[in-house]
Parts: C-alpha cells; structure tokens; sequence
C-alpha cells in the first residue's frame, strides 16, 4: 500500500514539474519567443560585424574577423570575473579539439571542465536576468498604478481606455485630471520605449499633476510649461508628442491643443460624420518655447450629446501585420464611423478587436494606447464604470 502511494506521489510530483516547465509553450508564445531572440542576435551581429546583412562589404569579411568580432562583442557585455571565466572555457575547447587534430594527448577533464564553466556562465546569467525582470515588473506595477484607471465617468462624460507596452514598462502616458472647473485629458508618447521612456514619462506626469493643481492652465500654456522643462536641459534629447484636452463642465466644447501627435477624431453625431482634428504645433522639445508658441494653435471643438472622441499615440497606427503591412489611419477613421455612435467601452472594444486580428502573429513593435471620450444624455455623479477594458 505504502509503494502504491509513494509511485503515486512521484507520478504526481513529475507531473506537476512537467506542467510547471511546459507552462505557455504553445505555438503563439514560442513563434513570438524565438522571434524576438533571433531579432536580438541580428541586432548583435550587425553590431559587432559593423555591417548589415545586405551590405556587399559584409561579403569581404573573413569567416575569423566575424567569430573575432563576435567574441569581442560577447566578452566585452561581461564583468570581468565572467570574462575570465568566458575566456579559460573557450580556450579549453579550442585547445581540446585543436590538439586532438593534431594527435597530440592532453587530459581529457579539460573539455568538461570547460563546459562546467560555460554552464556556470548560463546559470549566473540567468539567475542576474530573473532579478533584473522581478525589479522590472515592480516598475511596471508602479507605472500602472499611477495611471487613471480603464473606465471612468465624469458627470455625462464617459472615458474608456486601452493600453498594451512593447516591452514590460513604456513611455506613453495617458491622464484624467479633474478640476473645480471641469476635467484634463492627456495622452502622450516619449521618444523610445522601454525602461528609460517610462522613468521619463513619470516625470512629465509628476509635472503635469504640479501645474494643473497649482495653476489649472489652458492646454496651450500647460505644453508651453512643458517644452521649457524638457529644453532647460540640454543634454536632454528626448522629445514628447502630446495632444492636451481641457472639458469644462456643463458646456457643449472642449479646448485642445496637438504637439506633434497622431490628430485624433471626433465623431459628430448631428451630422453623422467624423472629423480629423489637426491643428499646428512642434512636439515637445523639438524647439525653443517662443517658437513653439507661435506656432501651436489651440482650437475649441463642439463636443455635444452622442459625440466621440478618440485619442490614440502612433503605436495603434503604426502597427503592422506578418506581411509588414500599417493599420493605418484610414483604418483607425473607418472604425470611429462604423462604431462612433456607440458606447465608449463598444467602441473601445471593437477597436481592440480590430487590432488584434490584424496584427495577428507579428510582434508589437512599439507601445499602443488609445481612448474613447464618449458624451452622453444627462447627467451622473463622478464615479468609476466596470471594467471591461484592459487596465491602463
């Protein structure tokens, strides 16, 4: 009886340990896995060759330049005691092979001593990118909870969100302020993606909540504030796209500004027909405050009962299927007039939908976040919607 339950706990404990190690090994999660690592060897390849692949100078490189160039390449991403490590095992299965070649007898614990390095390299290497991504998701559980959430209701105003990151943190930055006089909507996009477009955009959002709360700005001199705390620094190079909204509360209008972002669409209900919002203006720390306030124009928009408006950064526009194809905007405008006059969450929704089955297997290039500024009949106290869109 005893044998039975002790097989029996074994067959359970390996069971257990093979679905632990097959967990999202199906086909989707490896095709999308294995390319990313090939398109992160590539990278490294051309990197250290110093040519891309359809160079024909790529051809004039011997077969020893490219595995010396590649080593170098290698060795000089490791700590110094890695290094070492690196170094000693490569020799030893090169000295092993080349000495066996020549029928020369050395001491056969060499090529396993090597390997026993180079699996002690995997296994450090491993070990100190488990931390580096348990340090990442804590940074991305941080960014999201200074983020509105996915649904909210402001009087007769409904806000629906969507957001997905390219990498585990990103740099576009979407916000709800509310105001004695009415509500802020924000979107923006940093330059870049990943971690350092993140800590960036928490900055500018840190910023943002400092001048609304202190001195409750038109969108124009909000991004003028803006521009001049990105060029007081000059060894700054980052640069904001950003679209500033402004709803007062009890009126038909919002007031908005664009600095440099995607225009974003209004569906007009009374005449049944979208509307493409463009008006000038540089994006964020691409020129000097005085120019940019030449030049960006902010406009007042009808916004009445049944209306849409919708706000997304250039990752939604930008994202491409298997074949390297665009969603593109006449897509994005195509959507507002099939689903404007719904609710902001179907809109959302079905933009989402939309999205997914066009990217399809492809990888996501670049950070996707898009809203739903939906007004409708009457009016409600402030208060949150469920959720049934992606948390922001």
């Amino acid at each position: 009886m005893s044998l039975k339950n002790e097989a029996r706990q074994a067959y359970q404990h390996t069971r257990s340990l093979y679905q632990d190690y097959t967990r999202d090994m199906n086909r989707e999660t490896l095709g999308r896995d294995f390319s990313a690592d090939s398109n992160r060897l590539k990278a490294l390849y051309r990197e250290a060759i110093g040519v891309t692949p359809s160079d024909p100078r790529g051809q004039d490189i011997s077969l020893m330049t490219k595995f010396d160039r590649l080593t170098r390449a290698l060795a000089l991403r490791m700590s110094p005691v890695r290094r070492l490590i690196f170094g000693v095992s490569m020799i030893g299965f090169i000295s092993h092979y080349v000495m066996g070649f020549f029928g020369f007898q050395i001491s056969i614990l060499i090529p396993f001593v090597s390997f026993a390095g180079m699996v002690m390299l995997l296994l450090v290497e491993l070990l100190e990118k488990l931390d580096a991504k348990k340090e990442i998701d804590l940074a991305r559980d941080i960014q999201l909870s200074l983020l509105p959430a996915a649904s909210i209701r402001h009087e007769s105003i409904d806000i629906v969100s969507f957001a997905n990151t390219a990498s585990e943190v990103g740099g576009d930055y979407v916000d709800i302020i509310k105001t004695e006089k009415g509500f802020y909507y924000i979107i923006a996009d940093v330059s870049g993606k990943g971690l350092s477009a993140a800590l960036y955009m928490v900055r500018m959002q840190a910023l943002v909540h400092l001048l609304i709360n202190k001195f409750e700005p038109t969108p124009k001199q909000l991004c003028l504030e803006l521009n001049e705390y990105i060029k007081n620094d000059r060894r700054d190079k980052t640069f904001v796209t950003a679209c500033v909204a402004f709803f007062p509360d009890g009126e038909d209008y919002f007031e908005m500004v664009r600095a440099g972002h995607n225009s974003p669409i209004l569906y007009s209900m009374s005449k049944d027909a979208v509307l493409d919002l463009k008006t000038t203006g540089f994006a964020l720390g691409m020129t000097t405050t005085k120019r940019l306030e030449a030049f960006m124009k902010q406009m007042r928009v009808s916004f009445k009962e049944g209306d849409s408006l919708l706000m997304y950064t250039d990752g939604l526009n930008e994202a491409r299927n298997p074949f390297g194809e665009e969603f593109g905007d006449t897509k994005i405008r195509s959507l507002v007039e099939l689903y404007g006059s719904l609710e902001a969450k179907t809109m959302i929704h079905k933009l989402q939908i939309g999205l997914e089955q066009f990217i399809g297997s492809a990888s996501q290039g670049d950070d996707i976040t898009f809203s739903c500024i939906k007004k409708n009949p009457g009016k409600t106290m402030l208060a949150r919607v469920p959720e049934s869109a992606q948390e922001v």
